[in-house]
């Protein structure tokens, strides 16, 4: 089995126009939906391998959080930061680990959580979590077909 978890930063502050966007805080709102996720994502029993992570300050800070309540430590990947769609899957794929999670940024994170649900993921909102599962044990052949399941949860639903 192979399973993709796609994380969204949560909220991030726009109050300091003198941040360079790499650099934005989260929000209050996003400090505390971080942590709720990803308690939420830990009562779902799942655990990634490895959690991926862009260098962002708002994506790192999240990934901490998801980091803390699933006992996994953040690998930052400096290519993730406004990554495409393919390239997140590529980023997950190269771990060659069976469960990966990805926190990173739209547009990349709606695309790709769009594309792998068929279309029934629109938007990935800020802090939303798609996990996506394949019956297939090789990333290869998973990221050609589509998975066999998916879930998707956010902090407004």
């Amino acid at each position: 089995m192979t399973r993709l978890v796609l994380v969204r930063h949560a909220k991030s502050d726009w109050g300091d126009p003198r941040l360079d966007d790499h650099d934005r805080p989260l929000n209050d709102r996003g400090r505390r939906d971080a942590p709720r996720m990803a308690r939420r994502l830990a009562e779902t029993g799942f655990r990634p391998d490895a959690i991926l992570s862009s260098t962002a300050l708002r994506a790192r800070t999240t990934a901490e959080a998801f980091a803390a309540e699933l006992g996994v430590p953040v690998a930052l990947d400096p290519g993730l930061y406004g990554a495409p769609a393919r390239a997140l899957l590529a980023a997950a794929a190269a771990t060659g680990l069976p469960a990966v999670m990805v926190v990173a940024h739209d547009p990349g994170m709606t695309a790709l959580a769009e594309e792998l649900s068929d279309g029934a993921i629109g938007h990935m909102p800020t802090c939303a979590v798609a996990t996506f599962t394949w019956d297939e044990d090789d990333w290869d052949v998973a990221s050609a077909i589509e998975p066999s399941s998916w879930t998707f949860d956010s902090p407004r639903s």
